[in-house]
């Protein structure tokens, strides 16, 4: 089966986006092709499989999103900036309420963090610390502590935006022990069976902050949009930013600008990167990627981010 797509990136998390609205495959083709699309080593490569899907009455369209693995995300913060911009441009519109998984999300285009660069905001939430919501099996909520069975002294507060977040605030971040740790939620111990993503995040000057995750599903990646928001609602839940203050976040990918409220919704605004239009031959049955063909390129988007990336 022939697809056509648009590889693009959210603050450095990259994806094949395809326009899904008129197609019509199993949740199990789907995932087949993620697996072909997203995998790092093939033609395209990525963190995950972006779907721009039809609207209802309650939302102007909806997302869906498949890690590299072939598993369904509940959300992906990054992700929806770039499927917003699909269907706005589909649509002929600027704002819209986006269908998730398993929840809805604002979004509208903005101003251009810079000359350039197609720039959404996004408010999601509200961000749940209930162990059940988390998939954390513990008495009660954990915040900014250690948690009995994890692998980990440090201190966590756990998250669900809707997906799963272990978020820790460290001196400096080592990237072999969040590997490590992230590894071990893949196995789905009995602690955690639905796995969840775990963010390592360490505080810079004015209250901004650099965040690296382990993502569920796909492994160490430049950026994730729902970590930076679980990040930002942690920062104000343990004081060290105030609710409301919209902070930069940085990531190795790139930067956002984010706030979170006290009752748990956060609002992100950042990067659309259209890279490239292409499309490609996916065979269903033995999920092999062929007969890739470039039929467009966005050189200026990629040279106005790469101009405001931080070094």
């Amino acid at each position: 089966m022939r697809f056509a797509f648009t590889k693009c990136h959210g603050s450095g998390n990259q994806f094949p986006l395809i326009d899904a609205r008129a197609i019509a495959l199993s949740d199990g083709e789907w995932a087949t092709v993620a697996r072909a699309l997203a995998d790092r080593s093939g033609p395209v490569g990525g963190d995950g499989l972006l779907l721009l899907t039809g609207g209802d009455d309650s939302a102007g369209f909806g997302m869906r999103m498949f890690n590299s693995d072939g598993s369904e995300a509940e959300t992906c913060l990054n992700g929806l900036r770039c499927t917003a911009r699909a269907g706005f441009e589909a649509l002929g519109i600027d704002a819209a309420t986006v269908r998730l998984k398993i929840s809805t999300a604002e979004a509208a285009r903005v101003a251009e963090l810079a000359p350039g660069v197609a720039t959404i905001r996004t408010r999601a939430g509200p961000a749940s610390l209930a162990p059940a919501d988390v998939g954390l099996r513990v008495t009660g909520p954990v915040v900014d502590a250690a948690i009995p069975g994890l692998p980990s002294d440090r201190a966590f507060t756990a998250v669900a935006m809707p997906n799963p977040h272990l978020v820790s605030f460290v001196e400096a971040i080592d990237v072999a022990e969040l590997v490590a740790l992230g590894e071990w939620c893949e196995a789905r111990p009995a602690l955690l069976a639905d796995r969840a993503n775990v963010s390592f995040v360490a505080p810079r000057a004015g209250g901004d902050l650099f965040v690296q995750t382990f993502e569920r599903g796909v492994g160490l990646t430049d950026a994730c949009g729902s970590a930076m928001a679980a990040s930002t609602y942690a920062a104000g839940r343990t004081g060290r930013v105030p609710f409301g203050r919209e902070i930069t976040v940085f990531n190795p990918g790139g930067l956002v600008r984010a706030s979170a409220e006290a009752d748990g919704m956060v609002t992100i605004a950042g990067n659309a990167t259209f890279e490239w239009d292409g499309e490609i031959e996916i065979d269903l049955a033995s999920g092999a990627a062929t007969e890739l063909t470039v039929t467009a390129r966005r050189d200026a988007e990629v040279a106005a981010w790469a101009a405001l990336r931080p070094e």
